[in-house]
């Protein structure tokens, strides 16, 4: 239970290209795994190596129009990790890449996992400590257990910030010294790949700059994006707010009567079933029973709930191996993949708890925007 290696914690600052750098060079070996997973991935779905090229160099003017600070921060991490900056930001742009392949009717891209995911939020009014409670099961290659880490970002121009990503990418969950926090769960629609926009990784890390809770809705519900994504936004002040994107709108869902949010991977909002199709159901039918399992047993745990309440719900196997908490299964080309990491944050606090693989290991650390990791039990 103890033997699964915790994820390395990567404490950078300076300015975008210093802390890329420093990054770079703390988790180099991970982000050489990185860049090993998904460039085998382009391979695999057929990319030559003229196509590749093609495709890194327009999502490079893409991130660079939207923030050309990424650039330079991306431009650090490959000189510190020693590797290319077109690998740097193939790991930024990988759920794009994926997207527009399967958009292409590439077949091989099929095979690839799912990236699923389960999120929650508690609002304060549910809450024991009576903080917002914010949190998620990634869903994704087992392989990942070994290339994420968690990055916390001593920033110079704007809020400190500490997220769970897969090593050389910006931002994937997490929060910030503002209070807003941020999960994000796999959406498809038949609208993805009819335009072309910013990487959803780089949209996550434009939230986590930001210090006003509504400049965060907006990055979220107004940048045009090339496919589809569930995002839940926290706000440790007492709200929460989920908006299911598509590439040119967004719509929102609110906390139910029993201040919770929950979703997984298929559409919920009624306005946006009336106006596009879901199809990534197909992929992840199993999503229908995971959101509707995670409320119940936060529902049945009482009236407050805390983070050990939520990591209970989260570690549920119902429907085992097509469960909220699933196990590895090494060597599968079908859609089930493994839960990588199960995060807990309570941004009041200033805190994070990250178990790798909990489907086989029970054991979280404890990052901080303020102190050094600890080691504590679930």
């Amino acid at each position: 239970m103890t033997t699964i290696q915790q994820f390395p914690f990567v404490s950078v600052s300076g300015t975008p290209h210093e802390r890329g750098v420093q990054y770079g060079q703390q988790a180099a070996d991970r982000v050489r795994g990185s860049i090993a997973l998904y460039g085998q991935t382009l391979v695999n779905i057929g990319y030559g190596e003229q196509a590749r090229n093609q495709l890194i160099d327009f999502f490079a003017k893409q991130i660079g129009d939207y923030a050309p600070h990424y650039i330079d921060e991306m431009r650090g991490i490959a000189k510190g990790a020693n590797v290319d900056f077109a690998d740097i930001v193939m790991i930024n742009a990988r759920t794009e890449v994926l997207a527009k392949a399967r958009a292409e009717k590439i077949a091989a891209v099929d095979k690839e996992p799912g990236d699923g995911c389960t999120g929650a939020l508690i609002l304060p009014e549910r809450s024991a400590t009576g903080n917002l409670i914010h949190g998620q099961n990634w869903d994704w290659r087992a392989e990942c257990a070994d290339t994420s880490i968690v990055l916390r970002v001593r920033n110079d121009n704007g809020p400190d910030f500490l997220t769970f990503v897969e090593a050389g990418g910006l931002a994937r969950s997490g929060f910030n010294s503002a209070g807003v926090s941020i999960t994000a769960n796999y959406l498809e629609s038949n609208r993805d790949f009819t335009q072309l926009g910013v990487p959803l990784s780089l949209i996550r890390r434009k939230v986590l700059e930001q210090e006003i809770f509504s400049l965060a809705m907006k990055t979220v519900a107004t940048t045009p994006k090339s496919c589809s994504n569930n995002i839940m936004l926290g706000m440790a002040e007492g709200f929460g707010i989920d908006f299911e994107c598509t590439t040119n709108e967004s719509f929102p869902i609110y906390p139910g009567e029993d201040g919770l949010i929950v979703h997984a991977n298929h559409w919920m909002s009624q306005v946006a079933l009336s106006k596009l199709v879901d199809l990534g159901i197909a992929n992840s039918p199993d999503s229908h029973y995971r959101d509707w399992r995670v409320r119940k047993l936060l529902n049945a745990a009482g009236p407050t709930l805390g983070r050990r309440q939520m990591k209970d719900a989260f570690f549920d196997n119902f429907g085992l191996p097509y469960s909220v908490c699933r196990p590895p299964r090494p060597g599968s080309h079908d859609n089930l993949s493994a839960t990588v990491a199960m995060v807990i944050m309570e941004p009041a606090v200033r805190e994070m708890e990250v178990a790798p693989l909990p489907a086989l290991n029970r054991v979280f650390t404890r990052y901080s925007l303020d102190h050094d990791p600890v080691l504590v039990a679930a």
